[in-house]
């Protein structure tokens, strides 16, 4: 690099700092080579040369590396109006999402008791508009149309959220007097009416405060295959497992809730005593020991025993029962 003194002439006469000196002197500086200048204005050592050099180089890297970084930071900014003429839109067509009117049609009401001592009366404004195959349903139970009610009847799980009721048992003495009736205990339409639900209204559906039917177990596994032998031939037949819900149990929020959202049915609000909800929330459940590593071993193997103590978690001691409820 030093044997050719020549590569830095130029950048030496624009960039070397030239020492203040008398006009007469100027004069007598002879006009030569870069060399010559480099005597006469300062004394350089070749490791100066050297880093001068370096960073003029680093320079004009990063002269040409600035470019395309100016050139796409204009771009960005010329895409920038566009994205905000989009912008309002974009907000116009979120607000014209449908919402549901959650009209009160009906009232109903359930008195309860704590271990025999009444605590209060709930009051349900049922929305019969939206959900009319869900708020007939909850209505009838109410009051007792298809021989069945949730007369005597206990809440069966309460957890910090919600409280559960366990509804009309779907075999015994309750099926017989819903069959001699003429009622289905199904929850076919209830299912297709919270597919509907679900997917015209947005967000949380299961509210504080809120009343719902469980129509469906989200956890439930597919049907499996099987062959069955019929009329001496072998065909694939589906066997279920498990049982579907039968559209009886309801859950009243005390929080939101929206690991509900996908098993419930939402058919009403608790439009008078919720202070009693609260109460019923306060009495103590056994404990839930979903953590416990026998536990995870025996629902990993499918063992039996795991399945009965799930069903017992969150059960509470006392026994809180609807002792009387209606239309008002």
């Amino acid at each position: 690099m030093l044997r050719n003194p020549e590569v830095f002439q130029s950048s030496i006469k624009l960039h070397l700092p030239i020492p203040p000196t008398h006009p007469s002197q100027i004069q007598n500086i002879p006009s030569s080579p870069s060399s010559t200048v480099i005597k006469q204005c300062c004394k350089l050592s070749r490791r100066k040369l050297a880093i001068f050099g370096n960073s003029s180089l680093l320079l004009l890297l990063s002269s040409q590396t600035l470019e395309p970084f100016n050139t796409s930071k204009a771009k960005a900014e010329e895409a920038l109006p566009d994205a905000n003429e989009n912008g309002p839109q974009e907000e116009n067509n979120t607000s014209t999402r449908p919402e549901c009117s959650n009209k009160t049609t009906a009232r109903a009401f359930l008195d309860i008791s704590i271990d025999g001592e009444p605590v209060g009366r709930i009051v349900v404004g049922l929305y019969g508009e939206d959900v009319p195959a869900g708020a007939a349903r909850f209505s009838d139970l109410v009051r007792g149309a298809a021989g069945v009610s949730y007369r005597r009847k206990e809440f069966i799980k309460i957890t910090p959220n919600y409280v559960q009721h366990g509804g009309v048992r779907s075999y015994g003495v309750d099926a017989e007097l819903a069959q001699r009736t003429g009622s289905n205990l199904a929850a076919e339409s209830l299912v297709d009416e919270w597919q509907r639900e679900y997917e015209t209204c947005p967000g949380i559906k299961n509210l504080a405060g809120t009343v719902s039917i469980i129509v469906r177990d989200p956890s439930k596994p597919p049907p499996k295959l099987k062959l069955v032998a019929r009329k001496g031939k072998l065909e694939i037949d589906q066997e279920e497992v498990g049982t579907d819900p039968n559209g009886t149990e309801f859950v009243i929020a005390t929080k939101d809730s929206p690991e509900l959202d996908a098993s419930s049915l939402v058919v009403g609000r608790v439009l008078e005593g919720m202070e009693v909800v609260e109460k019923i929330g306060q009495v103590k459940t056994v404990q839930e020991n979903t953590t416990s590593p026998y536990f995870r071993v025996a629902k990993l193997i499918g063992d039996k025993r795991a399945v009965v103590a799930e069903r017992g978690f969150n059960r509470p001691y006392s026994k809180v029962v609807v002792t009387n409820c209606g239309l008002e």
